[in-house]
């Protein structure tokens, strides 16, 4: 077996146990689209355009608050903004592969790609770039087809799921389980406690703006303690 090959089953096994989550979230994610009032070919056009769970549900959110449109697009652009810090991570690791391939890649960057990647390259740094880009991709074979098969079979059941069956779990569950390890220095925890006390501080707000500004100042202070900690050494 080649190493790209053996690459590629590293990603995918790694991956695997985060779609005992990813499912129900999907499929959380058809019901409520349905119940905003999306159908089912709306929502399918969401979710494959977007492919980004967490601001999909906000952006769902303040559609049902009759938000104005760009109240709805900065929500989304908020929650995404760590995709942003996600490609500046791997941007050094891919830099040298085409174009085409850096482009899909983009659009497959998600939560479990990213974590499954940046561990991969932290245990094998040895890896080259196409053994890396392999790796991504297993990551995103375990974690996409089954995202956009259950928010399908989500939409498909609609009202008709048993309210019983709690599936609001999956998305508190998914965030803990990937963010919780990375939360490796004093700038990331510093950023991470200063945007849950202003979320809850701000939750009054309408729109849910409140997590537009929990996120701009918990990003501004962790960049401010990393500059603060860089002074200093």
């Amino acid at each position: 077996m080649t190493p790209v090959r053996k690459a590629f089953l590293r990603g995918l096994v790694a991956a695997s146990p985060m779609t005992v989550v990813v499912g129900p979230f999907a499929v959380l994610f058809g019901v409520v689209a349905t119940e905003a009032g999306l159908n089912v070919f709306e929502t399918m056009l969401f979710t494959i355009s977007v492919f980004a769970g967490a601001s999909q549900f906000a952006a769902l959110q303040t559609m049902q608050e009759n938000a104005p449109v760009i109240v709805v697009l900065a929500t989304a652009l908020a929650v995404n903004l760590r995709m942003v810090m996600y490609s500046v991570t791997l941007a050094p690791h891919f830099g040298e592969l085409p174009l085409r391939s850096r482009a899909l890649m983009a659009y497959f960057l998600v939560d479990q790609s990213f974590a499954t990647t940046v561990a991969e390259i932290d245990r094998r740094p040895e890896m080259t770039a196409r053994e890396k880009r392999a790796v991504f991709f297993g990551a995103v074979v375990a974690v996409a087809p089954l995202w956009f098969a259950a928010s399908f079979a989500g939409a498909m059941i609609g009202r008709a799921l048993p309210p019983e069956y709690a599936l609001d779990f999956a998305l508190p569950i998914t965030f803990l389980a990937m963010v919780a390890p990375m939360l490796r220095s004093l700038p990331h925890l510093v950023a991470a406690g200063v945007s849950i006390a202003l979320s809850l501080l701000l939750a009054g707000m309408p729109y849910g703006t409140g997590l537009l500004v929990a996120a701009s100042v918990a990003m501004a202070t962790g960049a401010g303690v990393e500059r603060w900690r860089e002074g200093r050494g």
